[in-house]
């Protein structure tokens, strides 16, 4: 048989960073010592008192048997409580929240409840690639709204056409974003809401680095009055409490949105383990916890090492407000690809071109602040000794 993938399948742009990817095995398996920047998956370990909670509800039998579709009770509870401490927000954890596998399995799965054959999906470019691919599946158009410079990476939405704005049923917005580590306000939030009102638009808010940030605390957009009308949330408990593998989150805001998607990943999943639920419990109770702040300080430490070491090495490199990605510029005349790749071969460190992203982000690169401070200090050693 000669598979025909479906064309679904053959609508998804290609892995851009494949040459990278290639080179880095390459140089790893030449034996070079390869400090890699490239990956946005925390290299701390989940903290002792939530994997004591998991060693807990494990062996319990309850939780052996099929989880609970929506979300285990206690677990929806508790990330109601963490929402009104976190937020001032006061939702029903009955209507208004559900348990999700990680926020990207919530992700992927609301364009399949909200978005019909031929909709328009506004998604950010650049962006997290679930929000292009999800659209494909679920039939939809998706239509990028460039995030640049000149608007601090923010949409602009005065700029996006009427008649596709009259054509879309939902809007993608990721603040802390990746991989810019742009942050929005909620003057932003109210006039997204807005124009969503004005164009009668689904709001989906990838509220994943809500804990990671060392400035301001960021916003929820279910705080806009009116949001709750037509917006839904995405958590993730993965970058706040180093939990990338647990695969846990949950989604919150619009009862009807929330019903739709527990429609669909109730034909597509049994949910998460409970077990995993309860440590998620335990998690988002403490999330002001010493062990789960000291991560936001050890960020900030990498952050002024890696920004503070490429800026001075004359790549300019701004400290980011939010998120563990710093989002820095190439050398004059550089493009994106032409930089990582002679960072990679002569300084054997890994970094993602801001061209693989978005082709009008062919000036930025992306890091992750993922390796400790005497690695990123190496880092900015080796790269501070080329010459562009």
């Amino acid at each position: 048989m000669v598979l025909a993938k479906s064309q679904r399948l053959q609508q998804l742009p290609p892995y851009l960073f494949i040459e990278i990817d290639r080179r880095k095995r390459e140089k790893i398996a030449s034996g070079a010592d390869v400090i890699n920047l490239g990956i946005g998956d925390p290299d701390q370990p989940t903290p002792a008192f939530i994997i004591d909670a998991m060693g807990k509800a494990i062996q319990d039998p309850a939780n052996h048997r099929y989880p609970f579709d929506e979300g285990v009770p206690a677990f929806r509870d508790t990330a109601a409580a963490f929402l009104t401490s976190r937020f001032d927000l006061h939702l029903d954890p009955g209507s208004q929240i559900i348990a999700t596998i990680g926020s990207k399995d919530g992700i992927a799965h609301l364009p399949l409840a909200v978005v019909n054959p031929g909709d328009i999906v506004l998604v950010p470019s650049p962006g997290y690639p679930v929000y292009n691919s999800g659209a494909i599946f679920a039939g939809g158009r998706p239509w990028a709204i460039d995030l640049t410079d000149a608007n601090a990476y923010l949409p602009d939405l005065d700029a996006i056409p009427r008649d596709v704005a009259d054509q879309a049923r939902l809007i993608w917005v990721n603040y802390p974003n990746n991989p810019t580590a742009a942050v929005a306000d909620l003057d932003f939030y109210q006039r997204l809401v807005a124009f969503a009102e004005k164009h009668d638009l689904i709001v989906a808010s990838d509220l994943a680095y809500s804990e990671t940030y060392f400035d301001d605390p960021p916003p929820s957009i279910l705080q806009v009055p009116g949001a709750l009308d037509r917006c839904i949330e995405f958590h993730s408990l993965s970058k706040t409490f180093n939990m990338t593998g647990w695969r846990i989150g949950f989604a919150a805001g619009n009862a009807d949105v929330i019903t739709a998607l527990a429609q669909v990943k109730g034909n597509c999943d049994s949910g998460q383990f409970n077990a995993i639920q309860w440590a998620g419990k335990e998690a988002l109770a403490h999330y002001d916890h010493p062990d789960v702040r000291a991560m936001t300080d050890t960020y900030r430490r990498r952050r002024d090492v890696l920004c503070d070491g490429l800026t001075a090495a004359g790549i300019v490199t701004p400290r980011c407000a939010a998120s563990f990605f710093v989002w820095g510029r190439c050398p004059d005349g550089v493009t994106s690809m032409e930089f990582c790749s002679r960072v990679l071969d002569e300084a054997a460190v890994v970094m993602v071109p801001g061209g693989g992203f978005a082709p009008h982000c062919d000036a930025r690169f992306r890091c992750a602040l993922t390796v400790d401070e005497d690695r990123l200090r190496q880092a900015v050693d080796r790269i501070t000794n080329m010459t562009w």
